[in-house]
């Protein structure tokens, strides 16, 4: 069993995001086996960009500290290796084609394997391109997961049948953020996407309270925060452990 699939294995899964290098890759570090420690189950890691066009605000500022800070792609590979050698929780990238492409295809995935990432979400991969790098993905036994958006309706199905670790349901239209209501009807999607697939899903986009985590934990095997989380570490910069340790424990209980 892969470490994503014991990440939902008799249980709801909480999903943490935070971008590498804010504010610093140490604390990146400290900050995932923190989130750890507070009971998340998996960790997605953003790799800076400086167009990431699925991000709103508050990511998009952690992606230009990260960046001001000397992060690169090769500099997360290697805190990822460190990481590694400290803890078995799944790790999974969120980053988006240019950084993979100008990496090489081939060079990304193999670095992937080497340092003990299980997965990666790209947002601006469109679905009927993927297969080329699913395939490179796949021979390095690096899951390529699929993000089903509520602007997915045809194609619901399909994409989830071809689900790798985990699917990433968008509970909303537009970029990442912390909402007060989500409006889509996420029953419906999570019916269609559960008749095609046994692959777990989990919701992510505008996530921030214990209530929303409750609730998405009902219906979905599993929720994704991180404008919540980034925010947190926006606030406390390198003092944010603590905070953060206290935030994720808070959402994680919710999902049980």
């Amino acid at each position: 069993m892969s470490r994503i699939n014991k990440a939902f294995e008799n249980k709801k899964a909480f999903i943490g995001f935070l971008t590498a290098g804010d504010p610093c890759l140490d604390k990146t570090e400290e900050y995932i086996l923190a989130m750890e420690k507070a009971g998340a189950d998996l960790i997605e890691i953003g790799i800076p960009f400086s167009d990431p066009i699925a991000e709103g605000v508050v990511i998009q500022e952690a992606n230009i500290r990260s960046l001001s800070a000397g992060t690169t792609t090769e500099k997360v590979f290697r805190m990822v290796e460190s990481v590694r050698k400290k803890t078995e929780i799944p790790l999974v990238f969120m980053t988006y084609l240019n950084p993979v492409h100008y990496y090489g295809y081939d060079t990304f995935f193999k670095r992937c394997s080497q340092a003990g990432v299980d997965g990666i979400i790209i947002p601006d991969l469109p679905y009927d391109e993927k297969d080329e790098l699913a395939d490179i993905a796949q021979a390095y036994g690096i899951d390529l997961i699929s993000m089903i958006a509520p602007t997915s309706a045809q194609r619901i199905q399909m994409i989830a049948r071809e689900g790798k670790g985990f699917l990433y349901i968008v509970s909303s239209l537009g970029v990442t953020g912390v909402r007060s209501n989500i409006t889509t009807d996420l029953d419906s999607i999570l019916k269609l996407v559960k008749e095609a697939t046994d692959c777990p899903a989990a919701i992510g986009f505008g996530i921030s309270t214990p209530q929303q985590a409750h609730t998405m934990s009902q219906i979905a095997d599993g929720v994704i925060v991180g404008s919540a989380i980034v925010k947190i570490i926006q606030k406390y910069g390198t003092d944010a452990a603590g905070p953060l340790y206290d935030y994720v424990k808070s959402m994680k209980d919710a999902t049980r």
